[in-house]
């Protein structure tokens, strides 16, 4: 009897005027087109299969780490599922604030049988992370600028070269990325370019480097800021991710074209908060479940030009949902786009950032 009676309670407080309420789990990504293709490939489907599910949408990923460090000091996490770039899920993980994950138990297997955790192989870059999707910041350029003279840039040492590619430049307001170009276009090796970073020297070297093009940069700090000064030709080439560019191009129809060389490679995938109820945390892990199996994360992209991590999905990629364009050529990933790419160290990053991020906007001021 009392089984049944709280059976009872429990359905009624769940119905108002016979409407079942749903239970709410907040999303965290990063808003704009990306945030778009999630809703249409994962969080829809999903509330379509639970229509008990709310899913809530918060585009603050990019301060996820000073928030959920604030939300785990106040012993109050609101947040049910987290969407962070690689760099991020490891600083987390280190601080306890993210949970760990059995890849293999927690995630579907792909469609041969292949546990997840080959399936996403090298992806998987910490015990709390769940990747999702392979971008890249690369750059885009005009190719109707008069000054030159029907050239086109063909490597990324053209953002450096004002002679035969003058103009202005758009570059991220940070560290990460220019640095890295900077000393490769300076002649550092690729495989030694950390560890030239890691010196004061080093790091004098690569500014030194963006010394020569400072006066003739325009400083961006949200993804969406390149492709309109591209398309105003404020600029005349500029880094961005790629899925921005991709818009710009496709969508939009502008006199842009991609400059895939040394692209810098970059994921972004899910963290789960550390210290969930064990019923939010069910929910969610369920969801976890479906939107990061093989076909969802093909579906994706779908509305975005960015390749899904798992290597099973790669071959089911197929047309953008409303351009009916094939998607695969548009990838990151794609091989006749990653024929020099540059793979973005998550670790040394994460132990050298706010070091380097305060030697950059010194540098900036002066």
């Amino acid at each position: 009897m009392r089984l049944k009676a709280l059976i009872l309670a429990t359905t009624a407080c769940a119905l108002i005027g016979g409407t079942a309420v749903a239970k709410d789990m907040t999303i965290v990504s990063w808003g704009g087109a990306y945030s778009a293709s999630q809703n249409n490939a994962y969080h829809k489907p999903y509330m379509a299969a639970n229509p008990d599910i709310n899913i809530i949408n918060d585009e603050s990923s990019n301060e996820a780490v000073a928030k959920l460090r604030a939300m785990n000091e106040a012993g109050n996490i609101t947040w049910d599922l987290v969407d962070v770039v690689a760099a991020d899920a490891i600083r987390l993980c280190d601080e306890g604030l993210a949970m760990e994950i059995n890849h293999d138990e927690a995630l579907a297997p792909a469609p041969d049988g292949t546990p997840a955790s080959e399936d996403f192989g090298p992806m998987i870059v910490s015990d709390c992370y769940i990747p999702q999707i392979v971008y890249s910041t690369t750059f885009g350029y005009r190719t109707d600028v008069a000054e030159w003279n029907g050239k086109e840039p063909q490597d990324i040492c053209a953002v450096f070269d004002l002679e035969n590619f003058p103009g202005k430049r758009s570059l991220e307001k940070r560290p990460i990325n220019n640095v890295e170009w900077a000393l490769l276009c300076d002649g550092v090796p690729k495989d030694e370019i950390y560890d030239v970073l890691a010196t004061d020297e080093g790091v004098d070297r690569a500014l030194a480097k963006l010394d020569t093009i400072k006066d003739q940069v325009i400083w961006w700090s949200a993804g969406a800021e390149t492709p309109q000064l591209l398309a105003d030709k404020e600029v005349v080439i500029g880094s961005t991710y790629n899925g921005r560019l991709f818009s710009l191009i496709e969508e939009q129809d502008q006199p842009v074209k991609m400059l895939w060389d040394a692209q810098v490679f970059d994921l972004d995938g899910w963290i789960v908060p550390a210290g969930l109820p064990e019923d939010r945390l069910a929910m969610v892990m369920d969801y976890l479940k479906f939107a990061t199996d093989t076909q969802r994360l093909a579906d994706q992209a779908k509305y975005i030009s960015y390749g899904p991590a798992r290597q099973s999905s790669a071959p089911l990629v197929g047309k953008h949902a409303e351009l009916g364009i094939d998607m695969a050529p548009h990838m990151p990933t794609d091989p006749a786009n990653a024929q020099n790419t540059f793979l973005y160290n998550y670790e040394w990053w994460a132990d050298h950032r706010d070091d380097l991020d305060a030697k950059f906007q010194a540098w900036l001021t002066r």
